[in-house]
């Protein structure tokens, strides 16, 4: 079927603006808007409703091409405006006032590049695909297409931005349902390392076991098992740095809440999301946090990262090494705790998921190496100081106590009684 005859039976559907019927034949050109497109195949209509008029007195073709052909309607003399457009009812008139939206909400953020994004109404999908069925077209393009495109232009000459279809600073969503605008801006990520030095204090933000954060007696109604966290503590300077909405904390694993994270720190990424500016100094950043955390937790060394970081952290598996103060149920030689400590130097350790995070964890069987184990003092008191270097995601204090035999082999299991890890620090993560 040819373009004119395509042409005929989009206009026997009703009156069609320029863009909607230059947009059915949008993959036949390059080089034209689809309202040039469309303007084109109107005026070719015109032109051989015109002919055929005047040689055979058949003014069928003109009549049909009236309503939303300026040109039909000054050669039949008809007046009047022209009628709504059957298909995208008269949406390609409001693309200012979509764009004028979109400038008045970007006042203030700071961005280089944007997209914009339409979410079609149920009505014009339906006219459209009526559309498509009837005439049998196969060179459109959607609707939602053209309508960011257009908008996109318009945007970017009234603030001078770029638009970046891979990885735009700010969204521009046009929800036609609703008629409403929404920005989705992309957030800042910032990589670092945390040390902890104080216990008792969780990675990320616990919300409280009994209300699940809704606030109760038992969380004196703040919504939080601990009164406080890493996360929260790095939060505030981080949102004000970037005048963000709030945060995320991707930390490289996580140590237990009352183990201490020492050595060179961490490696985590705050995310800093739906931030007004995208820039900051990222040295008077961390001295902020460092003094709004003073004696808690301390950052070092950040840097702007891409979002693939926090990936690249998750998956990561890094050897840690741990510093254990370590009790015993029976009095232990030096010359035993050595030998059982070289022992499980060097070995794989299977490891049942441990009764204490059971609830949290699939129950499967892990096999870790321990790389190094060494004691480092045995005190007069019976505590042995221990020194433990292994593989990321070895449960520590189940190497040592055995879990009930769910950890094999253990210290536990070689002394031939019960030891305890009391304290734990990370002393070093290797990323």
């Amino acid at each position: 079927m040819d373009v004119l005859e395509i042409s005929k039976k989009i206009l026997q559907e009703g009156p069609v603006c320029d863009h909607c019927m230059g947009r059915q034949f949008a993959k036949l050109s390059t080089g034209l808007s689809n309202m040039e497109r469309g303007q084109a195949v109107k005026l070719t209509l015109a032109l051989e409703g015109d002919r055929v008029y005047k040689t055979e007195n058949d003014d069928t073709l003109l009549r049909e091409l009236a309503s939303c052909s300026a040109y039909a309607r000054k050669t039949l003399g008809i007046e009047g405006e022209d009628e709504q457009c059957c298909v995208c009812l008269d949406l390609f008139r409001k693309l200012d006032t979509w764009a004028d939206e979109a400038v008045r909400q970007l006042e203030g953020i700071d961005y280089s590049t944007f997209l914009v994004g339409t979410k079609v109404s149920g009505l014009l999908s339906e006219n459209e695909e009526i559309l498509w069925a009837e005439t049998g077209t196969s060179y459109a393009e959607q609707l939602k297409t053209e309508v960011n495109r257009e908008v996109g232009k318009l945007i970017s000459g009234k603030v001078g931005k770029d638009v970046d279809f891979q990885n735009p600073d700010i969204v521009i969503t046009l929800d036609l349902t609703k008629e409403e605008l929404e920005l989705q801006v992309r957030s800042v990520y910032v990589y670092g390392r945390y040390r902890k030095m104080v216990r008792g204090i969780p990675q990320t933000r616990w919300p409280c076991r009994k209300c699940r954060g809704k606030g109760c007696e038992i969380c004196n109604f703040t919504g939080k098992q601990y009164p406080e966290s890493v996360d929260e503590l790095i939060k505030d300077p981080v949102v004000e740095a970037f005048q963000a909405v709030d945060t995320a904390f991707h930390g490289s694993g996580r140590e237990d809440i009352d183990a201490l994270m020492l050595g060179s720190g961490r490696p985590f990424v705050v995310e800093a999301k739906s931030p007004k500016k995208r820039s900051a100094d990222l040295e008077k950043l961390m001295a902020e946090i460092n003094e709004q955390a003073a004696g808690k937790v301390e950052v070092r060394d950040l840097k702007f990262v891409a979002k693939g970081m926090i990936e690249t952290l998750k998956n990561s598996k890094a050897d840690k090494a741990y510093k254990l103060k370590v009790t015993f149920k029976e009095p232990v030689s030096e010359e035993k705790l050595k030998s059982c400590l070289e022992t499980l130097s060097g070995t794989e350790i299977a490891q049942q998921t441990p009764t204490r995070v059971a609830h949290r964890r699939a129950d499967l069987i892990r096999k870790r190496r321990v790389h190094e184990m060494e004691l480092k003092e045995l005190t007069d008191s019976g505590y042995a100081f221990i020194t433990v270097h292994c593989e990321g995601g070895l449960y520590v204090k189940e190497l040592v106590s055995g879990d009930e035999g769910r950890t094999n082999p253990s210290l536990s299991g070689l002394l031939g009684f019960p030891a305890h890890v009391e304290e734990l620090d990370v002393i070093n993560v290797d990323i």
